[in-house]
């Protein structure tokens, strides 16, 4: 019943993407004759049925476009953005399609007289239109799903930390439609429940379930220790016809997303994806980051040069502090900061937090920390290639020995270089605050890496960053 469902609303939306082609092709042409003129020749217009009759290569050409960009698969957890993004791209490949073809055609009499400014108006109205219609779908159905329309019957096949976590995620997004018929599980009595999902079962069963064909998907959610069932229940499932999926009890052992790769045949399950392991994305962050440090230094010069001369004439020592840090790769470097604290030993530094009210901060250092300025030289510390502008804080080496030691994970944020910012600080983790929600931060920001978030936490720096409520 479902995969009927799934089929119709897959021919609807369809339908309506063919509509919705259709009228932004009408708006352009509006647009198009409001720009030149109500039908006239004189000014190069064609009469409209020759515009129109390209919508009989057009609107097939997309059509097969958001096919294949995977835009009329199942919406139940997939994200806004991955679909804006390919109606982008799908857009973007149809009007380099109709590009060439028009190069190829250019002498063709018909379109010789064809504006192609008619093409660019389409590009941009038919991805704003499509990117709405979208929107409305996907509402539409997340309500109905959300009211007990539109449900997909799933069954868990083990009860483990990788079943709990699907139930808690199902119970939390009702808008993705399913619902939970029960758990098989071999150690655990039949009644056990679980946020009222119960255990109706053992795997034993799993044949008599199959052969009622009430069920639309299965997760094996097996614990670690179960894995040699595995095997003969994707078989059983597989001879049933039911859509099967996996979902690995190694939460614990792998706490990030993963991703695979197929080496001859063979899956490898990485544990984890850093984007900044490809060459290409490491060589556009430097980039970016070497012009930010220049720009940055220009524009701070007229701050950093005040700062300097009130360092310089309320307290006695050298403007710089320097400060041995870790980075990239474990390795130690020398972090600059304009000095905010009375000149101290070196020892009586390198394992002291900074305290509310700290006699060792001056009345000029407690401004500049506050509002980020002691921070500024830190852009030549990005040039030299030390820093990024956006990554992970770095730490002093005492602290870094502490803290990986009582933190999992925590060294997994020297596989990338650290930052003046980060995602942990524009989400109020700086300062004295909590380590291990900064350290999720950090993960988040090392798999998640793009260069759109990179200019996002530049931009949110200024609204958040600047001001440091933790800044003593």
């Amino acid at each position: 019943m479902i995969k009927n469902n799934q089929q119709m609303l897959n021919r609807l939306h369809v339908f309506l993407d063919a509509v919705v082609m259709a009228l932004s092709y009408v708006l352009a042409w509006g647009v198009l004759v409001l720009r030149t003129g109500f039908f006239a020749p004189d000014r190069g217009l064609l009469s409209p049925r020759y515009y129109f009759s390209a919508l009989v290569v057009i609107i097939p050409l997309y059509l097969i476009l958001y096919t294949c960009f995977h835009l009329y698969e199942p919406k139940r957890i997939r994200s806004k953005r991955f679909e804006v993004a390919n109606i982008c791209k799908a857009n973007l490949f149809g009007l380099m399609i109709l590009a060439v073809v028009y190069f190829l055609l250019r002498k063709n009499p018909f379109l010789q007289e064809f504006s192609t400014r008619m093409v660019f108006y389409f590009f941009a109205i038919n991805i704003v239109t499509g990117c709405a219609e979208r929107a409305g779908i996907r509402v539409l159905l997340r309500t109905m799903r959300a009211k007990g329309y539109n449900q997909k019957h799933i069954l868990l096949i083990g009860y483990s930390r990788a079943a709990e976590s699907l139930i808690d995620r199902m119970k939390a997004n009702p808008e993705w439609g399913y619902q939970v018929e029960g758990i098989l599980d071999d150690r655990e009595p039949a009644g056990k429940e679980y946020r009222g999902v119960e255990v109706i079962g053992t795997i034993g069963g799993l044949d008599s379930i199959l052969e009622q064909n009430t069920l639309d998907d299965i997760a094996i959610t097996l614990g670690l220790d179960e894995y040699g069932h595995l095997e003969a229940i994707v078989a059983a499932c597989e001879k049933s016809g039911v859509h099967t999926m996996f979902i690995p009890d190694y939460n614990n052992v792998i706490p990030t997303r993963p991703y695979t790769e197929d080496l001859q045949g063979l899956p490898v399950i990485n544990i984890r994806h850093v984007p900044l392991n490809s060459t290409f994305n490491r060589l556009v962050k430097r980039a970016v980051d070497i012009a930010g440090a220049v720009a940055g230094l220009i524009i701070f010069s007229p701050v950093m040069l005040i700062t300097a001369a009130v360092i310089k004439i309320t307290s006695p020592g050298p403007l710089i502090f320097k400060q041995e840090r870790v980075g990239l790769h474990n390795r130690s470097f020398q972090m600059y900061k304009f000095r905010s604290m009375d000149v101290q030993k070196p020892a009586d530094e390198k394992d002291k937090w900074t305290t509310p009210h700290d006699p060792r901060v001056t009345p000029f250092g407690h401004f500049i920390r506050k509002f980020s300025i002691d921070e500024i030289p830190q852009f030549v510390n990005v040039l030299k290639g030390e820093m990024s502008l956006v990554g992970p804080r770095p730490e002093r080496p005492f602290f870094v020995e502490r803290f990986k030691e009582e933190i999992p994970r925590y060294m997994i944020k020297h596989q990338v270089r650290p930052g003046m910012t980060g995602w942990a600080q524009i989400n109020g983790y700086r300062g004295d605050t909590s380590i291990t929600k900064r350290i999720e931060c950090d993960l988040y920001y090392i798999e998640n890496w793009t260069l759109g978030l990179d200019f996002k936490i530049i931009f949110l720096t200024i609204f958040k960053g600047f001001i440091n409520e933790n800044a003593y």
